[in-house]
């Protein structure tokens, strides 16, 4: 079982995770970030991504000390400064999310009071991935293709596995 929680198995990924292990590794993100726990979910660890797939990153991050954590991405100086920061309600909780570009890779962070190993993210792709690996290639290349039409991960999952609420459902696996 891979451990989602380093990035060490990225080097020896597909061309997309080596390329994502390169550019976490020079910018040293999960390094000058290591107290907000961070943990790259998603499509791209489980190799279900697309053509213009985020790295997706989250961060415990309790939101009375947003501004420290703010202060924290600017210092690590990966981040344009000019990155619009939005505050979503996720299952009533209030995160923080940026979006941006990091040498031609789009990223996304996400910040919940959470541990990052109880956030949905993580939880999701550790389903997702426990499925790919019961049902194998030909379930993948179906999720892949249900991607490229535009259809979001989970609801991918949920079409081709009968779930009736994927975001949730996923979550008893």
């Amino acid at each position: 079982m891979i451990d989602f929680t380093k990035i060490d198995y990225l080097k020896t990924g597909n061309e997309r995770q080596r390329r994502a292990y390169e550019i976490l590794t020079k910018h040293r993100i999960f390094e000058k970030l290591k107290e907000y726990s961070p943990i790259l979910a998603g499509t791209i660890p489980i190799e279900i991504d697309i053509e213009g797939s985020d790295l997706d990153l989250i961060f415990e991050v309790d939101l009375k000390f947003e501004e420290d954590f703010l202060d924290d991405l600017m210092l690590s100086r990966f981040i344009p400064h000019d990155v619009g920061v939005e505050y979503p309600i996720v299952n009533g909780e209030k995160c923080i999310t940026l979006n941006f570009m990091l040498e031609g890779l789009p990223i996304e962070i996400f910040g919940q009071n959470k541990p990052t190993t109880q956030q949905n993210a993580y939880l999701h792709m550790i389903a997702e991935h426990k499925i790919l690996q019961e049902k194998g290639e030909e379930f993948k290349q179906k999720i892949i293709d249900l991607k490229k039409k535009g259809i979001k991960t989970e609801p991918a999952f949920g079409m081709l596995l009968g779930l009736e609420n994927p975001y949730k459902d996923l979550l008893k696996f």
